[in-house]
């Protein structure tokens, strides 16, 4: 083992929540290091969680999530399962299969060829995604509101970033037309799909523009409009700020707000 690898060994954390056996997080640690060994880039840091949820309602109670520094490239994967060891196991496989995918990126652009965007496509990956905890609509609250600078970005640059880190959409502002915009999968069509405040840029094979206008709303409305339509997401124009916001629920069942910094 080479010293950079040694020094992973060590420096991998995991973080546990719920009733997580003990002998879980070495089981983590052990297939994380795997996935380390066999990058031919500098793996700066890497972290697990693994949460066991107490409902025993919930179908696949067993999340595991994983985030590795490629490089100064962060990548991240989020599966879920009937037990731990299922999930770690799903867990190893996605994370090395979006690692695959950063470095085809990577080296498609060294050669002045940007990889497809069908290149992220994961036949019956989203099933091992995490179910969302129901929640009556009163009891649903924002928990979490996230503010940052949108990075200015092309469409295929923001599927890039959503998949990279395991997401379900991305907040961004097109680099094109100043507008704010999110990307998203395309659930029913395949491929992925692009909302945009302003006027739609040119159409990219694999990626769909939405021609829905985005509704212009106050938090409160968002909130409403997400509880009426059952959607993952809403992507709306704050009407206090008009800036493009997306609320969105999270696994836990209550809401998460990202908006951009002001």
């Amino acid at each position: 083992m080479n010293r950079l690898h040694t020094q992973i060994a060590h420096d991998i954390q995991v973080e546990t929540r719920g009733a997580v056996s003990l002998a879980a997080p070495d089981y983590a640690k052990a297939k994380l290091l795997a996935v380390v060994e066999r990058q031919h880039e500098p793996v700066l840091a890497a972290r697990v969680k693994l949460t066991q949820e107490s409902n025993h309602a919930v179908v696949k109670p067993a999340i595991a999530q994983a985030v590795v520094d490629l490089n100064g490239r962060p990548v991240r994967a989020h599966v879920a399962a009937a037990t731990m060891q299922e999930a770690v196991d799903l867990l190893q496989d996605r994370l090395t299969h979006r690692l695959a995918r950063v470095h085809r990126h990577r080296d498609s652009h060294r050669h002045h060829a940007p990889a497809g965007l069908g290149a992220w496509t994961e036949e019956g990956a989203r099933e091992h995604c995490p179910h969302r905890r129901g929640l009556a609509p009163e009891e649903r609250r924002i928990v979490r509101h996230k503010a940052y600078s949108l990075p200015s970005q092309s469409a295929r640059a923001a599927v890039f970033e959503m998949e990279a880190m395991d997401y379900d959409f991305h907040l961004f502002t097109d680099a094109a037309t100043g507008c704010d915009s999110v990307v998203y999968r395309d659930e029913h069509a395949g491929g992925h799909r692009l909302a945009t405040a302003g006027p739609a840029g040119e159409p990219e094979p694999g990626l769909t523009v939405s021609t829905a206008g985005v509704p212009e709303l106050a938090v409160a409305e968002a909130v409403s409009r997400l509880d009426l339509t059952g959607l993952p997401f809403v992507f709306f124009t704050d009407t206090a700020t008009g800036r493009g916001n997306v609320l969105y629920h999270r696994y836990d069942g209550h809401y998460g707000l990202i908006t951009p910094a002001r």
